[in-house]
């Protein structure tokens, strides 16, 4: 386990710098990524435990964050039921899509949770070489997230198949909810000090679908592992997060979007901590542009006490985009630390 400012924000203590954490702050923007996939395919990356320490490593090295994640992808959950999982063509690829058919000729659970275990081996592996003072993040895909691209194919568009498919759903859920428990268990044990569950396609659900459906298969992660499972969905707006299921569960905390006020939910009535949330898009623009404009999101959460921060880990509203310039994602980080010094 960790022992730092991330470590301190999981425990919900008052600090005066936050922990940066940025989601994808390992990959494609890289240069020494980039120099890795011209060697190894991505998906040797992900497999081969040293070379998902290296990755995850590279941004620790060269930007200096308060965490390292899993170096891996979302939906290796579904090749370890039986899906054919490919990235030779660039998105991922499955070589069919769910159907009641499929779905039970599809591996039990229990058979599915060894073909999970590479990802454990490179969380242990990166935990052997990560610093005490660092956190290390393991992460899962949603099942609902999992169900749409095995339905669907991608996370894009109406999901209308997805969305008018209940009884499949509930049929795939009864297979990966224990699945993904396992696979939880497997990255805590192996070091993680949280692990994430990122929901990509859970917030184009209306609430009450999210509440009825997708929220008891989330609170059963969570109640699972008390305290150690953050939660994350793209494009997630409060009526979601609040839903009694959700409030319930024993979250660790939750990851926001830039469409949240940060400031409003860190000085909410709230548990656990608050992963958020500057705009990823703004971080193409020039220096100067992106550094007034990181301290004009920075100036409400600044007004706030440190008591009302406290568990905050400060980041991105999604993912560093590919094209992002090195420089500005050091400027994002020296210019959040310096703020707060």
């Amino acid at each position: 386990m960790s022992d730092g400012r991330f470590a301190r924000a999981l425990r919900g203590e008052s600090q005066p710098v936050p922990p940066i954490w940025l989601m994808r702050q390992a990959g494609r923007y890289q240069q020494r990524y980039q120099h890795l996939r011209r060697e190894h395919s991505f998906e040797r990356l992900c497999r081969v435990p040293e070379l998902a320490a290296a990755v995850a490593m590279n941004a620790i090295e060269d930007f200096d964050f308060d965490a390292a994640i899993l170096f891996s992808d979302l939906l290796f959950p579904l090749e370890a039921l039986g899906f054919g999982l490919s990235y030779d063509a660039g998105p991922p690829a499955l070589d069919r899509k769910l159907t009641p058919d499929v779905l039970a000729s599809l591996r039990p659970w229990q058979e599915a949770v060894p073909h999970l275990r590479f990802q454990a081996d490179a969380v242990a592996a990166t935990r052997a070489r990560l610093d005490r003072g660092k956190g290390l993040i393991g992460f899962v895909g949603g099942p609902w997230t999992l169900f749409v691209y095995a339905c669907e194919g991608s996370h894009a568009g109406a999901l209308a198949v997805a969305k008018s498919s209940p009884a499949l759903y509930r049929g795939f859920a009864a297979l990966a909810v224990p699945l993904l428990t396992e696979a939880i268990r497997m990255q805590l044990d192996a070091g993680a000090d949280v692990v994430m569950v990122l929901d990509t396609a859970a917030g184009e659900l209306p609430p009450s679908c999210f509440a009825g459906a997708v929220a008891p298969d989330l609170a059963a992660l969570a109640s699972a592992f008390p305290n150690r499972i953050g939660y994350y969905a793209k494009a997630s707006h409060p009526d979601q997060m609040t839903s009694a299921t959700f409030a319930e569960a024993s979250w660790a905390g939750l990851g926001v979007d830039s469409r949240w006020s940060l400031a409003r939910l860190l000085a909410s009535d709230r548990r656990g901590f608050v992963q958020g949330n500057f705009d990823q898009a703004l971080m193409l623009m020039p220096e100067p542009a992106l550094r007034a404009a990181i301290h004009a999101w920075l100036a409400p959460i600044r007004a706030l006490t440190a008591g009302e921060r406290r568990g905050w880990i400060c980041g991105l509203g999604h993912g560093v985009l590919p094209g992002t310039p090195e420089a500005n994602v050091r400027l994002f980080v020296r210019e959040v630390r310096e703020a707060f010094a």
